[in-house]
């Protein structure tokens, strides 16, 4: 990094530049002692680059997602990391963050590599973002920010449940799923911030499924299969939680006595688990060849589809001799009956 003129605190320009991937403002430059003429005289001979506007690439030829993010960021207030410390004083709030899966991404999490970039800003700002880039306005900024890292990025928790209310019910589960699996935050932070989101989109069905991993348990999936996937749609009462015939030591979750038809319903979250997925499916082939048939129906199939799931149920009862009827249940649109 060059600029002409006498009277530069050169280590604060490096400083900053360090921090910002190499990336300097301009409000930066000129509390530093360089002049606006200066600045100019630095893009025009190409030692820097302009990337957005103030905002200035002191490494020509640094490219990266970080850097476009990094200037992104910068354009916005003209602020970066090293603007936050004030002497001795804690660290001030920064003016923009990363947002959803450009947040995810910024934090390395799997599923974010491709995300675009989106800011985030506090809801009650006049701040506005750079041209071509999502902002979002968010509550409770000061708890939903990571101050630590830049590019500025919500705190993995927040990240998170961001993602997962960004999509479906589905894209919920799978979001929660990888939280869980890769453990991306601690189970106590995710739960702390799931608490203080009363209005999440998909809280419910994020509440349940974080109880039931937290327990490492699925009752809560299994109560869904009953109440939504067979009680309304009009499927034969299973026998809950009856003695395996296979070694008499485990239970099945869902026993259709009389047809040879078992449904275990799995809440955990993506099959975490790899010797407990090796014991389910050794338990399958042990019922199997005893006579009865063994499925299995997970998070999305009881919360998201749970009529196309008893359509598919009905299905493995009559090749075994039911004669019922199935029926559609109150959602609308119920797709149970098919064709």
């Amino acid at each position: 990094m060059t600029a002409s003129g006498s009277g530069i605190d050169r280590g604060a320009l490096r400083l900053a530049a360090t921090f910002q991937h190499g990336l300097l403002t301009r409000g930066q430059c000129l509390a530093a002692g360089v002049t606006y003429e200066s600045v100019r005289h630095a893009v025009r001979s190409g030692r820097w680059v302009r990337l957005a506007s103030g905002v200035y690439l002191t490494e020509p030829g640094r490219t990266g997602w970080e850097v476009t993010a990094a200037a992104a960021q910068l354009a916005v207030r003209g602020v970066g990391p090293t603007d936050l410390q004030r002497g001795d004083g804690p660290l001030t709030s920064p003016p923009v963050a990363l947002f959803g899966t450009a947040a995810a991404r910024a934090w390395g999490m799997p599923g974010a590599e491709r995300a675009p970039l989106q800011l985030a800003v506090p809801r009650h700002t006049g701040i506005r973002g750079p041209a071509g880039v999502r902002v979002r306005r968010i509550d409770d900024w000061d708890r939903r920010v990571d101050l630590t890292s830049f590019p500025w990025r919500t705190t993995k928790a927040s990240t998170v449940l961001d993602c997962a209310a960004d999509g479906s019910a589905d894209d919920a589960l799978a979001w929660l799923a990888r939280a869980v699996q890769k453990r991306l935050t601690p189970m106590e932070l995710l739960e702390r911030e799931l608490s203080a989101r009363e209005r999440l989109r998909h809280g419910a069905l994020i509440r349940e499924a974080l109880a039931d991993a937290k327990a490492d348990a699925h009752s809560a999936a299994e109560l869904r299969y009953v109440r939504d996937v067979e009680r309304p749609h009009g499927l034969p009462v299973a026998k809950r939680q009856a003695p395996s015939t296979a070694n008499g030591r485990s239970a099945h979750d869902n026993c259709y006595d009389g047809f040879d038809v078992v449904i275990e319903v799995d809440g955990r979250l993506g099959h975490e688990d790899w010797d407990a997925r090796v014991k389910d499916g050794r338990r399958d082939r042990q019922l199997g060849a005893t006579g009865r048939w063994t499925s299995r129906a997970f998070w999305s199939d009881v919360a998201v589809t749970p009529c196309q799931t008893a359509r598919e149920v009905a299905a493995l009862l009559r090749a075994k001799g039911w004669t019922g009827a199935l029926r559609a249940c109150r959602r609308p649109g119920c797709p149970a009956l098919g064709d």
